[in-house]
């Protein structure tokens, strides 16, 4: 702008000297002659005549030329604008101004086929609701979107520029006015190239992994004619369903099988949500036990490698929380598909062994380990601490439990507990556990692997060294730095798994009965007296507690009850509502009461004692949020709903902490979960 205005300048200055050129000559002659005045009198006369002569044919000639030159000044002129209008109006690309408003001033003929005719003084929001005028570029800014028109699509490139030149150069943009600015927008039609990038993006390669969850402990109670027909069923299944993706697929173990298709055919496996997690379930082949698969699915990874990665990870997500489902991983995104049933408890130790090996060099490779758990901690979480504790302890190393002491839960095992002679004390506070950390510490993390769970978040990224030891089914928000990660959804509770681990890290390790009571109150409470989710490792870990001097009446007396929170707990019950004739739902609004949580939780556990109930939901009110305890029996998976309400947990178990939500609006939010699960056949 600065350069056409320099420009404009010289032109004008070019012709403003052509125009005084008569003048300046007229008066050199004048002065020529006033100086030959004095000497020669007859040569000043003449010079002077010579310039009124100058003078009055210049002015003659510029008069009968003014009138030409005006006319060709104009005629060029328009000239020009006609042509600049003319190769705007043809301008290929759909072109338009507007005022600030947004209300359209000029287009172009593109711009009219564009819009399928006359566009008149309409405001350019009402033909494309994109362009808004809180979308309009500010002054001297340029701006690009993209929208959808008709069948097409289009980038629109926005402009804000001067309508009026102002000479004041040193008035703010925000001082000046509307009217001076205009919007300008070139369409530029990208539907080709989207076209070409979706084409693209659809043959792109999607892995996935396939894995037998249950094979040994399927085969093991199956006559050996049966088992071949077993097998070749699962196979010819697995690789029909996958043939109908035109997906590559190839056995590279007797129980797993890898795959690639095209990202295209994802499509038709994400519209029957992994029906063959169904089929093969349904197989029967004279197996008691069903077979059930993980599957792991990896896509939209920059390479190949990555992308099979992605895979692998997909796997341990499913594997992690407990088999037969389906996890995408859509690069950071993952989506969970299936987990209907139970994960089979296995029969082996090994796995149990191989990480008590392991546990053992890390805990001898470290001078102080901290041992944390999840906030308003439990009994089993308690019970666990204690099991990791005692394991350090054996090996002569410092321990603290960063836990909080004050949770009215677990004050009747906190009240036993006392740290070993050559220990100053037993519990830290989250500031003290941080100020102790240094490059010697290992953190176990016990019966949580959600990092903001966690007791003391910070101290995971401040600990370079991280065990965790989980019964809990794992999420995309797990803790992503571990160095050792032992989660187990089949364990009943973390208790059971710190209990095998003890028998396995080394000869010497000898609980006291006050910690082997604790760590059997987990499994009790975690269990429902051995109700829920107890299976034979279950036992044999009580077995092995039990030798170690845990009581059982002891700890029944420990965890009794007084006789207002029985009462209240049967007020609830007897508040419950029933939802859709299978679900109970209870609110729980406790004025002043410290195991608030504890009580919502044993209410969901008695709720499920009423016929026909499929599963219960109690919402608990305590400080800022509200909690939820959901549980089922066994063909409802209460995990996938708290996800979706933040939470996780178990397929019989789980819960989950709403903030900056009402009882009333959790509810709600409970209640249309519900419905549309329901509806969509995922519960």
């Amino acid at each position: 702008m600065d350069k056409k205005i320099r420009n404009e300048k010289k032109i004008s200055g070019g012709v403003s000297l052509s125009l005084w050129l008569p003048v300046i000559m007229l008066v050199a002659l004048l002065c020529l002659a006033l100086v030959l005045s004095k000497r020669w009198t007859a040569l000043a006369f003449g010079t002077a005549a010579l310039g009124v002569v100058y003078l009055i044919i210049s002015v003659m000639y510029y008069g009968y030329l003014d009138r030409t030159m005006k006319e060709e000044l104009f005629e060029a002129g328009f000239h020009q604008s006609q042509l600049y209008k003319s190769m705007l109006k043809e301008m290929p690309i759909p072109y338009t101004l507007t005022n600030a408003a947004g209300v359209i001033i000029w287009y172009n003929a593109p711009f009219e086929e564009l819009c399928g005719g006359k566009v008149g003084k309409k405001n350019i929001t009402q033909i494309f609701s994109l362009l808004h005028k809180k979308n309009f570029p500010q002054p001297g800014m340029d701006k690009e979107l993209v929208l959808e028109h008709g069948s097409k699509t289009y980038c629109v490139q926005c402009q804000c520029v001067k309508a009026v030149e102002s000479d004041e150069k040193e008035r703010n943009l925000e001082e000046k006015t509307a009217d001076e600015y205009l919007q300008v927008f070139y369409f530029h039609d990208i539907s080709e190239l989207v076209d070409y990038r979706d084409s693209a993006g659809k043959k792109r390669l999607v892995a996935g992994l396939m894995y037998i969850d249950n094979y040994e402990e399927v085969l093991e109670n199956m006559e050996e004619v049966r088992q071949s027909l077993l097998l070749a069923l699962v196979e010819r299944k697995i690789v029909r369903y996958l043939q109908t993706m035109d997906a590559i697929v190839k056995r590279f173990e007797r129980d797993k099988f890898l795959f690639v298709f095209q990202e295209k055919n994802l499509e038709l496996m994400l519209a029957d949500k992994f029906s063959i997690l169904d089929e093969v379930r349904a197989i029967n082949a004279g197996n008691e036990m069903s077979m059930t698969l993980s599957i792991g699915v990896g896509m939209n990874a920059p390479t190949y490698t990555a992308t099979y990665e992605s895979a692998r990870t997909a796997m341990d997500m499913a594997l992690g929380r407990g088999g037969d489902q389906a996890v995408l991983k859509n690069g950071d995104a993952i989506t969970y598909y299936g987990g209907k049933t139970q994960k089979v408890e296995k029969s082996t130790r090994v796995k149990a062994r191989v990480k008590a090996h392991a546990l053992r060099e890390m805990i001898l490779s470290h001078d102080t380990i901290m041992i944390m758990g999840h906030k308003n901690p439990d009994a089993d979480c308690i019970g666990a601490a204690v099991g990791v504790y005692r394991m350090a302890r054996t090996f002569g190393k410092k321990a603290y439990l960063v836990i909080d002491k004050n949770c009215p839960a677990i004050e009747p095992i906190v009240s036993l507990l006392e740290p070993d002679e050559e220990e100053e004390k037993l519990f830290l506070t989250n500031e003290e556990a941080l100020l102790r950390r240094d490059v010697r510490t290992m953190l176990v993390v016990v019966d949580v692997n959600v990092p903001n769970m966690t007791e003391c978040p910070a101290l995971l990224k401040n600990v370079k060294n991280i065990v965790v030891l989980d019964h809990h089914r794992q999420t995309s928000a797990t803790i992503k730095n571990a160095v050792l990660s032992y989660v187990e959804p089949y364990a009943s509770s973390t208790c059971e798994m710190i209990a095998e681990i003890l028998q396995y890290i080394s000869e010497k390790s000898k609980l006291k009965p006050v910690e082997a009571d604790a760590m059997y109150s987990g499994i009790m409470i975690d269990t429902d007296n051995f109700v829920i989710k107890a299976g034979v490792r279950t036992f044999e870990a009580a077995a092995y507690l039990r030798r170690m001097g845990a009581d059982v009446t002891r700890v029944r007396k420990m965890f009794r009850e007084d006789r207002e929170d029985y009462m209240l707990r049967v007020k609830l019950i007897r508040d419950a509502k029933i939802f859709m004739d299978e679900f109970a739902i209870s609110e729980f609004r406790p004025t002043d009461y410290s195991t608030a949580t504890v009580m919502g939780a044993k209410t969901a556990n008695e709720l499920l004692n009423i016929q026909g109930i499929r599963g219960s939901f109690v919402l608990t009110q305590f400080a800022d949020y509200i909690y939820v305890s959901a549980r089922s029996i066994d063909d409802l998976n209460v995990q996938v709903i708290m996800e979706k309400m933040g939470g996780g947990g178990h397929l019989t178990m789980a819960a989950a902490q709403v903030k900056n939500m009402t009882m009333e609006e959790t509810r709600r939010t409970l209640e249309e979960i519900l419905e549309k699960m329901k509806k969509e056949g995922d519960i």
